[in-house]
């Protein structure tokens, strides 16, 4: 099978791995880019993609918050000298707030009415366009709710209130004192925006996330030459390890790294004065996973000048 240059390319940017290396590893799997990532792994030449791509994207992210609910939006723009534009930002923070009144889905959300303009979402960030001169479109909405207790907020990078680059609502479930409930919900939400956890507790981690990688420990593990019950031993403690690294509750907190989210939690309640359960969170950072497509300036200003 032939390999291009340009996947090549894209596999070293997303691996670390030498040229050659990342041509074999095409070529080995039929130039499937995530195998070709995973035997790279499995050989020990990379270590594991953590981001889902290139984040490229420009814009903001917007948070908006109002008793037990919270809403986090992401639009994003051409560049990023439009996330300083007045009017690009109060369209950001205007967008959050209509999201705080829907069930949150980035297509209702659309369709909702924007009341300064009495149009559409959608539709009002189309004349957006027109005014300020870029393209922008709304991307992504979430919404987390609690019947009592707290959604907290984080936001990273702040370009102004409820505004910048990553944004991170964590809900707790709760009767317990407000005010205490907020500051454990802050902190943990901190520790999400630096973290990026894939999942709340390990028995929510994604089945084929976890068999991916599960897979690549075997591989890994058989090539140490050792029997197949001392390598299945190998890959459960590998697994184990790969839970806690990756679920929020049994990660180490970041504050204090001698306990685990879900201990610090549950230090929490004895301030707050009831239990106190996590719900869920969500994480959105600026443009992760949209890749923008890079020019080579100097091979433009060549084909100029050959036109």
């Amino acid at each position: 099978m032939s390999i291009s240059a340009s996947q090549v390319k894209e596999l070293r940017e997303k691996t670390g791995a030498g040229m050659m290396d990342c041509k074999k590893a095409l070529q080995e799997n039929g130039g499937d880019m995530d195998a070709a990532i995973d035997w790279l792994r499995a050989k020990g030449i990379a270590k594991a993609d953590k981001k889902s791509g290139r984040t490229a994207a420009e814009g903001l992210i917007g948070i908006a918050g109002e008793g037990t609910t919270a809403v986090v939006v992401e639009i994003n723009s051409e560049t990023d000298f439009v996330a300083r534009n007045d009017a690009f930002q109060d369209l950001v923070r205007g967008v959050a707030a209509v999201a705080l009144e829907t069930d949150g889905s980035v297509d209702t959300v659309a369709a909702a009415t924007y009341p300064a303009t009495g149009k559409s979402v959608v539709d009002t960030i189309t004349d957006a366009v027109a005014t300020i001169g870029e393209n922008m479109n709304l991307r992504r909405t979430a919404k987390l709710s609690v019947g009592e207790g707290v959604v907290a907020t984080y936001v990273h990078n702040s370009v102004a209130d409820g505004l910048g680059k990553l944004g991170v609502l964590v809900a707790l479930e709760s009767s317990g004192d407000s005010n205490a409930l907020a500051a454990i919900g802050k902190q943990v939400a901190m520790h999400v925006a630096a973290t990026n956890p894939l999942a709340l507790t390990p028995a929510d981690v994604d089945a084929e996330v976890a068999d991916r990688e599960r897979a690549i420990f075997a591989e890994q593990a058989r090539e140490s030459g050792k029997p197949d019950n001392i390598i299945e031993k190998m890959v459960e403690g590998r697994m184990r390890k790969f839970f806690e690294e990756v679920a929020l509750m049994s990660q180490s907190f970041v504050v204090n790294p001698d306990q685990t989210v879900g201990a610090a939690i549950t230090e929490a309640e004895a301030v707050a004065g009831a239990p106190i359960k996590v719900t869920g969170f969500v994480r959105f950072q600026l443009g992760e996973g949209v890749e923008k497509e890079e020019s080579d300036f100097a091979a433009e200003v060549a084909a100029a000048a050959n036109a």
